[in-house]
Formats: C-alpha cells, sequence, structure tokens
C-alpha cells in the first residue's frame, strides 16, 4: 500500500484481508498496521514504524525456530543445530517467506520508496517480515505466532535432513576429491588468560595461498581458518 494509491477504508480492507493469509484475526489491527508501515511512511500516517516489532520479532522467530530445531534433530550436536539455524533465519530466508505470504504488496510505504522498487528489497522484506511475527505474537501470544513460523518454515528446515558438514570436513574433501596432499593446521599463537584463551592457526594446501582463523580454542580456529580457505577456493 502506497500512501497516495490506497485510502483508509481500502487499507483496512487489504489488512483484513492480509490477516486471514497470515491465518490470525487480530484483535488489534494497529499492531499489523505498524509492522507493515515503513520509516518513510511515519509522518503520513501518525503512527510508528515497524522498527521496534522487528527487534521483537526478530526474537521470537529465533527462540521458536531454535526449540523446533532442538527437537527435530534430537542428536545433532550444538554446531550443527547452529549451521542450520543461521540458514533459516537469515535474510535471505526471510525475505523468501515475506514474499510467498506477498507482505511487499502490504507494505505502507512512501511513493519515493515505491518508485524506488522497496517493495522487493530483501532487506526491507526481511525486517518487515520480522515485524509481522511480532505483531502476531504480541497480539495472540506465542502460540500464534509458533503456528505461522511453523507453517512457513518447515519447508526450509525439511530442504535438507543432512547434518550440515563442518568447514574441516569439507575441506579435506575437497582436497581429496582433486588429489591433494589433506591440510595442514599450525597454531601460530596462544594468547590471553587459561580461562579466556585465543588460539591463531594456519592453514595451507599445495598452491593455494594459506588462511588464517581464530578462536577461543584449536578446533574452532581450525574451523574458522578451513572456512576461509573454502570460501577462497569455491570462489575461484
Amino acid at each position: 500500500m502506497s500512501l497516495n494509491r490506497a485510502s483508509e477504508g481500502t487499507r483496512d480492507n487489504l489488512l483484513t484481508d492480509f490477516s486471514a493469509r497470515l491465518g490470525h484475526d487480530f484483535k488489534a489491527p494497529d499492531l499489523l498496521r505498524r509492522a507493515l508501515t515503513h520509516s518513510s511512511a511515519v509522518s503520513a500516517t501518525n503512527q510508528g514504524d515497524y522498527e521496534r516489532l522487528e527487534f521483537l520479532g526478530d526474537r521470537v522467530l529465533g527462540l521458536v525456530i531454535a526449540d523446533l530445531l532442538y527437537h527435530r534433530f534430537p542428536k545433532e550436536p550444538e554446531g550443527s543445530l547452529a549451521k542450520r539455524f543461521a540458514g533459516v533465519v537469515c535474510r535471505d530466508a526471510l525475505a523468501e517467506i515475506a514474499r510467498e505470504i506477498d507482505l511487499g504488496s502490504q507494505l505502507i510505504i512512501a511513493k519515493a520508496e515505491e518508485e524506488a522498487g522497496e517493495r522487493d528489497n530483501p532487506a526491507l522484506l526481511s525486517n518487515a517480515c520480522e515485524a509481522v511475527i511480532a505483531a502476531l505474537y504480541l497480539d495472540g501470544g506465542i502460540a500464534v505466532a509458533k503456528e505461522f513460523i511453523e507453517r512457513y518454515w518447515i519447508r526450509l528446515i525439511e530442504a535438507d535432513r543432512k547434518p550440515p558438514r563442518d568447514p574441516k570436513t569439507s575441506l579435506q574433501e575437497w582436497s581429496q576429491g582433486r588429489g591433494l596432499s589433506v591440510p595442514k593446521y599450525q597454531i601460530l599463537s596462544r594468547e590471553g588468560p587459561d580461562h579466556n584463551p585465543i588460539f591463531t592457526v594456519s592453514v595451507t594446501l599445495p598452491k593455494l595461498p594459506p588462511m588464517i582463523g581464530t578462536g577461543s580454542s584449536k578446533r574452532a580456529a581450525e574451523q574458522a581458518a578451513a572456512e576461509k580457505l573454502l570460501f577462497e577456493v569455491e570462489r575461484n
């Protein structure tokens, strides 16, 4: 909804239709209206934008997704769950869901943003999607927000049932698949107190520049270095 093309009555009707798409009848429709209001439209609408709701929605989404992953993959370690989590709460995942529910067409934005194509801006869509989740949570509680998240995110979660591979394993498989020697890791330094050390590690492969990673343990530093080298070889 751009401010120049939608009357108040039209906006209310569109919000009602969008509420039905979300699967929730809002007791406080202004919550949803605020969740869809971009900062560019605040002065014309005399109401706040979605930024505070975005903050809350990010946390609600994180809690629900973490709970889903924890129960859906009971044998996976924390590292694998964290990788799955990052993949389904990222900007691109949120923008994908936003497009699926046609959130962009509901945004209340100024004419300049409309003409600049902001309705399909991934960052804007992901922020507004988080705000919508917050509005569902505030209006209907965690059960309503969870039902919405499960309905649209389960496909993303189920898209790859295999546990994510750690960077060290992936790098070794890459090098072996090309007949190279296994990656070599070397501790360059260990700094800090015993209760909070910082390790710096390098990783090398033939004919490739060494990469350096840091971490709170030797393994974490090796993983960080391997991830950097993986990025380099996959880019070239």
